[in-house]
């Protein structure tokens, strides 16, 4: 555990009297992904450095995975800042350092700003897979369905509403962070005209471009994504790696269901379990595969009931929420990520691990979203049983390789009491991812 969370300066004083056998880990921001990825890269013996901008107040910091934490400049309001900070940083390591973002923001704060010192463990051209409009025109090329798309930047208002099928529709961001600032999620679901120019006005004074999407007949609780690690081409190769879904490509990762939703419906996933899924594999890697892109991704995909096929939403370039399903389903993409950038680090250490020697199944919950659906959602059928529930309160779970937990874990409990201590101490909390 970092033992505090320093000013830059401070952070820049404390790395120097510090010594590392292997290049740490930048894990940008420290919040519920980012002490996730700390605990991943922790298991596979790499040393973690937590960065976030403001005060620390996130998760990350109070894991004891995590070895140092610290502020830089957030890449958003000043990316020469920011630059400056993290090799500032890295300059006092004696080594390179590897980055591990943790979000859009950071994802392009590392990869436009290239801080010396850096290797990045994901291909710095995200754009076509970043921007929704780059995304949805591959989708097209190889025949992947998506749904119906306009950009207000290249069409009328008018023209995006019919082209979509009208009301009701979906608003989103071409790239999130802007736009979940301004609304606090990066999906709006307008049901008339007024409430469309209102979403679309606001999002324009954020700066936030935006897309007009049709709202699709989404089979609740069928949700479906690809989490994967992709290899440079120069890379190690993950092919018939235990018994994953990607079993047959260089790729290393499993098919992940939001089985359970929070809110209902739009919300973030709260309970997540391994699935096979072929069709959603085979749709996302032909995405990845065409843009060349290597790294951490999670392609989302939806059942649409209308189309009676999986249709992409979305790739993300990044690690998110649930990604310890796959570590403990014995795909530890941030050790995949790690091995495939350092030299001498046999990329072995990625598979399997916790009880595991091959690629598995597992179940993943986060408690505060999944006990707040419980309390607040009469109509909700809880879908943990009695013996997870038992071994949740007990902390079993943690000698269980099939259920793991986001953030929550008796054998390091820094995070949950840092979440519980904010949920309940009057203070905001800026990102729950």
């Amino acid at each position: 555990m970092a033992d505090q969370f320093h000013s830059t300066a401070g952070l820049r004083d404390a790395l120097a009297e510090a010594s590392f056998d292997r290049p740490p880990a930048l894990v940008a921001n420290a919040h519920v992904t980012g002490v996730s990825v700390a605990r991943a890269l922790a298991a596979a013996d790499v040393p973690v450095i937590a960065l976030d901008r403001g005060a620390g107040d996130g998760v990350a910091p109070s894991s004891d995975a995590v070895d140092f934490a610290g502020a830089v400049t957030y890449p958003l309001d000043d990316p020469d800042g920011f630059r400056a900070d993290v090799a500032s940083l890295v300059a006092e390591l004696g080594t390179e350092a590897v980055a591990f973002p943790c979000m859009d923001e950071w994802v392009r704060g590392f990869a436009d700003t290239q801080p010396e010192g850096v290797r990045l463990s994901f291909d710095r051209d995200v754009d076509r897979v970043l921007d929704k409009a780059n995304l949805y025109a591959l989708a097209e090329e190889h025949g992947v369905p998506y749904p119906e798309t306009r950009d207000l930047t290249e069409t009328s208002a008018d023209t995006a509403i019919d082209a979509v099928g009208g009301f009701p529709l979906v608003i989103k961001p071409a790239h999130k962070r802007k736009f979940e600032e301004a609304f606090g999620t990066n999906v709006v679901r307008a049901t008339d005209r007024a409430e469309f120019d209102d979403t679309v006005q606001a999002a324009r004074e954020a700066d936030a471009r935006v897309l007009v999407q049709e709202a699709v007949s989404v089979e609740p609780g069928r949700d479906a994504s690809l989490a994967s690690y992709r290899p440079p081409a120069d890379g190690p190769s993950f092919a018939g790696v235990g018994k994953g879904p990607v079993a047959d490509h260089d790729a290393l990762g499993v098919v992940g269901n939001a089985a359970v939703r929070y809110p209902q419906g739009f919300g973030t996933s709260c309970l997540v379990e391994t699935v096979e899924e072929p069709a959603v594999t085979r749709r996302a890697l032909s995405v990845l595969d065409e843009t060349g892109y290597h790294g951490i991704s999670e392609a989302e995909f939806v059942y649409d009931t209308d189309q009676e096929t999986y249709v992409l939403l979305d790739i993300n370039t990044r690690p998110w929420k649930w990604i310890s399903t796959t570590v403990a389903a014995g795909a530890n993409l941030p050790a995949a990520a790690y091995a495939a950038t350092v030299e001498g680090v046999d990329p072995a250490v990625a598979v399997g691990g916790a009880g595991r020697d091959e690629v598995g199944d597992a179940r993943w919950v986060y408690l505060p979203d999944y006990l707040e659906l419980c309390a607040t959602t009469p109509a909700f059928q809880d879908a943990l049983s009695r013996e997870e529930w038992g071994a949740l309160v007990s902390g079993a779970f943690e000698d269980d390789p099939a259920f793991t937990t986001g953030v929550y874990r008796p054998s390091d409990p820094g995070p949950a009491t840092k979440a519980i201590r904010t949920a309940f101490g009057g203070r905001e909390y800026y990102c729950a991812c």
